[in-house]
C-alpha cells in the first residue's frame, strides 16, 4: 500500500522552528510534484508550499521568507523547514504528492503544529 507519512509536528514557542518530513512508503520509486498544506481549526485547508520534480518551489505569501520546502529523492522524502513561527501557523499540516505508477494526489494523515507560549 502506498502511503505518505508526515512527522515532526509538535508544540513550539513563537519565534521557534520545526522541521516536518513526509516520507513515501510502498511500491513506488519516487515522489514527483509535492506540496504541504495546512488546516487551522474552523478554517479551510490552504496551500503552504509546493515543489516540482526539478526542485522549483512556490510559497504562500504568509510563509515566504520563513518556510523552506525541500526534497530528497533518494529517501523519497519532502521536508518543510519552518522558522520564525507565529501563533497563526498553528494547524494540522498535510503532505500531498504525485508519485509514479499512477499514484496521483495522495494525502498523508497530517501532523499537528501548535505555536504557543
Amino acid at each position: 500500500q502506498v502511503q505518505l507519512v508526515e512527522s515532526g509536528g509538535g508544540l513550539v514557542q513563537p519565534g521557534g522552528s520545526l522541521r516536518l518530513s513526509c516520507v513515501a512508503s510502498g511500491s513506488i520509486s519516487r515522489i514527483y510534484t509535492a506540496g504541504w498544506y495546512r488546516q487551522a481549526p474552523g478554517k479551510q485547508r490552504e496551500l503552504v508550499a509546493t515543489i516540482t520534480t526539478g526542485g522549483s518551489a512556490n510559497y504562500a505569501d504568509s510563509v515566504k521568507g520563513r518556510f523552506t520546502i525541500s526534497r530528497d529523492d533518494a529517501a523519497k522524502t519532502v521536508s518543510l523547514q519552518m522558522n520564525s513561527l507565529k501563533s497563526e501557523d498553528t494547524a494540522v499540516y498535510y503532505c500531498r504528492g504525485d508519485m509514479d505508477f499512477g499514484y496521483v494526489g495522495v494525502w498523508g494523515q497530517g501532523t499537528l503544529v501548535t505555536v504557543s507560549s
